[in-house]
């Protein structure tokens, strides 16, 4: 292995429901991310962003800096980042929240 492979990690963050929104979002998310967090490398493969990241840097920050693009974005009431549930894959996704409507008449 050489040293690049060792020091870098990658992570996925599938942006699917947000796309179904609005694909400007997700155009926005890209350069939110950069600017924030300049030492990671994004590309987007359709409905996925691939982040390459240093091997230090912790997905917990990954996760807070997509919880406040949604919120500045004023979409955190409707989407949430969630771990994703894939041995293959580390990383996010973007899913809608459930809302719980419940008519008491």
């Amino acid at each position: 292995m050489s040293q690049i492979e060792v020091s870098t990690k990658e992570l996925f963050i599938n942006v699917k429901a947000l796309s179904f929104k609005s694909d400007q979002l997700v155009v926005d998310l890209m350069r939110y991310l950069t600017e924030a967090l300049p030492q990671l490398q994004i590309t987007r493969n359709a409905m996925e962003l691939d982040v390459i990241a240093p091997f230090k840097l912790s997905k917990r920050v990954v996760k807070l800096r997509l919880k406040k693009y949604l919120h500045k974005k004023g979409v955190s009431g409707e989407f949430r980042p969630i771990a994703m549930n894939d041995l293959n894959k580390d990383g996010y996704v973007i899913k809608e929240k459930k809302i719980l409507e419940l008519s008491y008449y």
